[in-house]
């Protein structure tokens, strides 16, 4: 393991709430660009964020294929923390940041990997909700509790969104 402040950054993403993901995405893409090794360690509803669009009810349990309904599945279903109503303040977000040309959270998960950003997965929350590495996007490591405390010892700095 490296030293305390040997250039990594870490960030838990326990959210699964569109803002808050695309907040912690965009932290890491300027920790990056500015030549910081970034970890992001995903748990809970933050999960939701690196699963596949089209997730397989195969091979689940009656409670798992609850979960997997009642869930979004990969990022183009992320719903704003606030002023979501029903839908509509989401898509009036997306349609702005669009106008404005500024990275949709597709892009922007896309621009994290292609920079070298590491993707973590608690894999006990991958347990509970019944999810596989194959219900995760490409590049995804399964990590525990114990992962991540190693990372956030040696970043000179944590984020928990």
């Amino acid at each position: 393991m490296p030293e305390l402040g040997d250039n990594q950054k870490t960030i838990m993403v326990f959210s699964g709430d569109l803002d808050k993901v695309m907040a912690a995405f965009n932290i890491a893409i300027g920790a990056v660009s500015m030549g910081f090794q970034v970890n992001m360690f995903f748990t809970f509803w933050g999960i939701n964020a690196v699963k596949k669009d089209n997730m397989t009810l195969k091979g689940k349990n009656l409670i798992e294929r609850m979960f997997a309904f009642m869930m979004p599945t990969g990022v183009n279903k992320l719903k704003l923390s606030t002023m979501n109503m029903l839908g509509v303040g989401t898509w009036m977000m997306k349609k702005r940041m669009v106008a404005k040309k500024i990275a949709l959270l597709p892009e922007l998960v896309e621009m994290s990997q292609q920079l070298g950003i590491r993707f973590l997965v608690c894999d006990m929350t991958m347990d509970m909700l019944g999810l596989t590495k194959d219900d995760l996007i490409d590049g995804c490591e399964e990590a525990g509790g114990v992962s991540y405390f190693e990372l956030a010892e040696h970043s000179s700095y944590n984020l928990f969104i």
